[in-house]
């Protein structure tokens, strides 16, 4: 698979990517009015975070107990219940006498019910394209996604401005529906990839497996730890810029579609591999000039640079799939996905807890440097031989020569 117009006459592609940006537009749309709505009852720049991305915190259950699903649920049945339990959720949220207690306990629920679509929708897309082509494939999501987050930000600013976050909430909950609807009618019913029931015990023996080999944890660990920390300092543009948070997010994700483009269909194999760990770096350095206060139009333009560096993902995930059996795809993507978005929202309380104390400025200059020491040392890591593993994995394709999850 070669080219876009490959992806694209590929059965099923479409309507997938589709339905992906309807809820991409949503989450972005639902999650600043949220924020929003927070900040401005409380003033908390830790509260305003964990509303953003307190429900990645649940991802660490979702990930405990239910990921075992991903590959023993049929597809289209389980992503579109996800979609109408957004739906339904997200319209309790526009509640106008809903107390801010009960907003982070509905948010953390949509958290944990979240972290079982990671791994269906990535493993069906696996499932959907050839061997070669899930990494082009994936690099058109996270170019769409970029797209809908600037979309959904920009849209979302000027609605909350004109109108106000609760009737962004209820917007985003009837394009949760639509997104539901966009898959029960665009895919294809499906069996499951795995034979057996989703259970407890299934999730935890798998997870064990995969967290075995050394390749696969570096790998892991380098999807999680780097940019989960910068999603923190993303959390805090609310509390940074309340009046302009809207123009801070959309320039992060132009920047992640640029990074995308690049990364997925512009660079040749050979360099790409090697590009990782430079990648990461870049996500983290531009962060470090919020210790000087900038004003927004260079905050915005040093997000946007930074932003860039999300492209190191799609080296990380393109290794985690070479290193990983075909049938366990779904659960492998959703651990990763998982375990990423629990990062995400241990870092926003994280940049919360550390702007309570000082400033937005100075949480995020702490963490760009967290990021930093940990792409460098997981580089380290990388470099050391490996140690034969109890559960051994197919030998990928040729293994890239540096960066965190490489080696």
């Amino acid at each position: 698979m070669r080219s876009y117009q490959d992806l694209f006459r590929t059965p099923e592609f479409t309507p997938l990517l589709v339905s992906s940006a309807a809820l991409g537009v949503a989450q972005t749309v639902s999650g600043l009015a949220l924020g929003t709505l927070v900040y401005r009852a409380t003033g908390s720049p830790l509260l305003s975070a964990l509303s953003m991305f307190g429900p990645s915190l649940a991802q660490v259950l979702g990930a405990t107990f239910l990921l075992s699903g991903s590959d023993r649920l049929p597809p289209r049945r389980t992503l579109a219940g996800i979609a109408l339990a957004f739906a339904a959720t997200t319209a309790l949220l526009a509640l106008p006498a809903l107390p801010v207690g009960a907003l982070l306990a509905v948010v953390l629920a949509q958290g944990l019910i979240s972290s079982l679509g990671g791994g269906v929708r990535w493993g069906l897309l696996n499932e959907i394209l050839t061997k070669d082509g899930y990494l082009l494939g994936r690099s058109v999501f996270n170019m769409v996604s970029g797209l809908t987050q600037v979309t959904g930000y920009a849209t979302g600013g000027l609605l909350v401005a004109a109108l106000s976050p609760r009737i962004c909430l209820a917007a985003a909950a009837a394009l949760y529906a639509a997104a539901a609807a966009g898959i029960r009618l665009g895919l294809v019913r499906r069996p499951p990839r795995t034979r057996g029931g989703a259970s407890v015990a299934a999730t935890w023996r798998t997870n064990a497996l995969l967290w075995s080999d050394r390749s696969r944890r570096l790998t892991y660990l380098g999807l999680w730890l780097p940019n989960g920390l910068i999603v923190g300092c993303e959390s805090l543009y609310v509390s940074y810029a309340p009046d302009a948070a809207g123009a801070l997010f959309a320039c992060a994700a132009l920047g992640m579609f640029a990074g995308d483009v690049t990364v997925g269909r512009l660079l040749p194999p050979a360099l790409r591999r090697r590009l990782a760990t430079p990648l990461l770096l870049l996500l983290a350095l531009p962060y470090a000039c919020f210790a000087l206060r900038p004003p927004l139009p260079l905050a915005a333009a040093l997000a946007a640079v930074a932003s860039i560096g999300f492209g190191a993902s799609l080296v990380q995930q393109e290794r985690l799939m070479a290193l990983t059996p075909g049938d366990l795809s779904g659960h492998a993507l959703g651990l990763h996905s998982a375990g990423m978005l629990a990062l995400q929202g241990l870092s926003a309380t994280l940049a919360g807890s550390v702007a309570q104390l000082a400033s937005p400025a100075t949480a995020m200059t702490v963490l760009a440097a967290a990021s930093t020491a940990v792409t460098l040392t997981l580089a380290t890591a990388a470099r050391r031989p490996r140690t034969p593993s109890r559960h051994p994995a197919p030998e990928p394709s040729p293994a890239p020569t540096s960066g965190p999850a490489p080696s």
